[in-house]
């Protein structure tokens, strides 16, 4: 029995499709606390997470005994998501605001979801922090440190990259294009450079974009890669239409790349980056997205492994030519239904 390396990243991509909560790309995106101290002990909370739950049990931040809420304004939604703001203040008398208190969200565990904590204080220090099932509390130190803003930004990198179920099919889709081997590192390397220099002039303010668009663009981009798979030169063959992408495919992975970039920049724009330690904080954002993506990589090999062992003990024989084109019009439909979702959201 043998199969082409198409049939292998076919299974990868049932086992992506079966996940939990990726039913639709960026639906679960971590909820986001910020917190800025506007004077002394005294602080404007904005608590920004999904509308959508997955259990009965909210997420909600929860405040030290030493604070109070002296106001509070309708809660807003934007996008698929529900903004609150309060006003709090912490100034019982000892008490040295919220350095050294503990910050929590409740419910992370039973909403399987995880929550970015940024704390901004008067006198320039800038907190950072992910809270998840396992740790769902922030102790305030006297000092930020540079390691809580690598394993913060790479946390959010990875998560991010794996509630984005539109960016990991374009991924896939172009291990599916060009197999393994020396073209698979360059054309990874090209998306990547493509996707880091739109990250960063978003997340810089260098560049602005439409939202909606771009939304679309990535869409579409997964959609022209999956009529590029389905050609009757591309199937079984790891041939392309033009002579171009066949010969180049990195070309064509750098300018869907640079598409793809601005679509990660919307989370990080969103949370923002912390003004003292912005180059670091970018940078693992970005690395967290590239450990995602091997991870994914990784994960379909595994399971190949597995299944075709498997299959091998058991003497089951399977048509190739039935098998390799289901994951090409599996990628063609999603990519179909997300087009056809984000042109009626510009429409409408």
């Amino acid at each position: 029995m043998k199969f082409s390396f198409r049939s292998i990243m076919g299974l990868a991509l049932l086992v992506v499709l079966l996940l939990p909560n990726q039913a639709q790309a960026h639906r679960f995106a971590p909820s986001l606390l910020k917190i800025v101290e506007f004077n002394k002990h005294n602080y404007n909370v904005a608590w920004k997470t999904p509308t959508e739950a997955t259990s009965n049990i909210p997420l909600r931040p929860a405040w030290p005994v030493s604070c109070e809420i002296k106001s509070e304004r309708p809660a807003v939604r934007e996008g698929t998501g529900t903004v609150y703001n309060w006003t709090l203040v912490c100034d019982q008398p000892g008490s040295n605001g919220l350095v050294g208190q503990r910050i929590r969200v409740t419910g992370l565990a039973e909403n399987r979801a995880s929550a970015m904590v940024t704390l901004s204080l008067v006198d320039g220090r800038d907190y950072q922090r992910v809270l998840s099932a396992k740790n769902q509390h922030f102790l305030v130190p006297e000092s930020p440190s540079q390691n809580k803003v690598i394993t913060a930004y790479s946390v959010l990198g990875i998560e991010h990259i794996w509630s984005g179920l539109d960016h990991l099919m374009f991924v896939f889709g172009l291990l599916l294009l060009v197999g393994v081997g020396s073209s698979l590192l360059w054309t990874i390397t090209s998306f990547t450079v493509g996707h880091s220099i739109t990250l960063a002039l978003v997340t810089l303010g260098i560049l602005d974009y439409p939202v909606l668009i771009i939304e679309f663009a990535i869409a579409f981009s997964i959609f022209l890669l999956a009529l590029e798979l389905a050609s009757k030169k591309s199937i079984g063959q790891n041939k392309s239409i033009g002579r171009l992408v066949r010969l180049h495919p990195w070309w064509l992975a750098g300018g869907f790349g640079l598409l793809h970039g601005m679509g990660f920049a919307g989370a990080l724009v969103e949370i923002g980056l912390p003004q003292n330690n912005l180059p670091l904080a970018l940078l693992f954002f970005n690395i967290g997205i590239e450990v995602g993506q091997i991870a994914f990589v990784l994960l379909g090999m595994g399971f190949w492994w597995l299944f075709k062992s498997t299959l091998i003990s058991k003497q089951v024989t399977i048509n190739q030519e039935l098998l390799l084109p289901v994951p090409v019009y599996v990628l063609g439909g999603l990519s179909a239904m997300w087009c056809i979702e984000r042109g009626l959201n510009i429409l409408g």
